[in-house]
């Protein structure tokens, strides 16, 4: 079983046992963006509702990275170095996000744009 496999049994609900891949790879990255918008709204006030965001979307992107680096993976090459860079950028900018250089809108960005790549749209989630 591959990381993004775990992560999808591990975030998914078992009510739902007709969900597609894809579409268990969208809810997940729903749920974390709209914790990451919801949390960043109060982040002064709930600063640790705001880090465990955070921190969500950082395993998110950790498992990602590591089924991409996986030799059995089957995604093209060029995907796989393309996510495994959003991991590495991710990774980065979180930081930045903790240390008061860098807002969360990026993180919230790039988890909609993999929202609609996985729905198949380039225009909208």
């Amino acid at each position: 079983m591959t990381a993004l496999n775990m992560a999808q049994k591990a975030y998914s609900q078992a009510a739902n046992p007709t969900r597609t891949d894809r579409g268990a790879e969208y809810e997940i990255f729903a749920q974390i963006t709209r914790q990451l918008v919801s949390t960043a709204a109060t982040r002064k006030e709930a600063f640790p509702a705001f880090v465990a965001a955070l921190h969500e979307n950082t395993r998110l992107w950790t498992t990602i990275a590591a089924d991409v680096a996986d030799p059995g993976n089957r995604l093209a090459a060029s995907l796989r170095a393309q996510l495994f860079y959003l991991f590495e950028f991710t990774t980065q900018h979180t930081l930045n996000i903790l240390a008061n250089k860098a807002e969360v809108d990026v993180l919230i960005e790039i988890n909609t744009s993999m929202m609609r790549g996985l729905r198949g749209r380039g225009d909208d989630a």
